[in-house]
């Protein structure tokens, strides 16, 4: 089943919930900010997305800037923040089985459906 981790709130997020609406195929929505994922969930969709966590961290979210930014931060230290934070979690991110994109620009989602 493909799923979509997906915040409202952001374009993005919008625009790659209405690829997957449109592609017909089933899809589950996880809404992260509500309910928020544990670290395993977290390294699970990092070593799918083939990245180091700190590619999925928004950057310019205030809460990067003030709390982590300046510290020099191990990659579990960077999921914990993410988990703490699900906000600094880049968005949209959708799974399909083995393969994951981050949907940034949400194009990049056709290449796993």
């Amino acid at each position: 089943m493909i799923k979509i981790y997906h915040n409202n709130r952001c374009r993005m997020s919008r625009n790659g919930l209405k690829i997957l609406e449109d592609s017909g195929k089933d899809f589950e929505i996880v809404h992260y900010l509500k309910e928020p994922l544990t670290h395993t969930e977290l390294e699970n969709i990092i070593a799918l997305l083939n990245i180091k966590p700190i590619n999925l961290v928004r950057k310019n979210e205030a809460v990067w800037k003030e709390n982590f930014k300046q510290a020099t931060l191990t990659d579990t230290e960077i999921i914990e923040a993410m988990v703490a934070h699900p906000k600094l979690i880049e968005r949209p991110i959708v799974i399909n089985g083995h393969k994951a994109a981050i949907g940034r620009p949400p194009e990049l989602i056709f290449d796993i459906l």
